[in-house]
């Protein structure tokens, strides 16, 4: 987001669009928490959730849905919680490959290690 553009940006708005929490609570939501969208928006729903809803469509991460929406990330943290409270998206950390079930063995080990230190 641009620096800028947030100093620029109305603080009664920002305390309207939360409902003038600052924090959340009840779930830590990080940069890189991937939402999804798990139902479509209804009527009457806040544009900004509308809108969330819709980038949602695809796995978004909460950093990414902050330069969509031009808000900070505490706010869009504060959003995304209610739609979390509403069953309306899901949450999940990015997961990794699954680990092997076994390791490789010794000599293929120390293949690589010696590809390594030829490089």
């Amino acid at each position: 987001m641009i620096r800028r553009a947030v100093e620029e940006e109305d603080p009664d708005r920002l305390y309207t669009l939360t409902g003038g929490r600052s924090r959340t609570d009840d779930l830590e939501l990080d940069l890189v928490t991937i939402i999804v969208a798990e139902s479509a928006p209804s009527a009457g729903m806040q544009s900004e959730h509308v809108k969330i809803l819709r980038i949602t469509r695809h796995p978004t991460s909460v950093v990414e849905l902050s330069s969509e929406l031009s808000l900070p990330v505490s706010v869009v943290k504060i959003l995304v919680t209610d739609l979390l409270d509403s069953g309306k998206v899901s949450a999940r950390h990015p997961s990794f490959a699954q680990a092997p079930t076994s390791i490789p063995d010794s000599e293929f080990l120390k293949k690589v290690l010696v590809g390594l230190r030829n490089l």
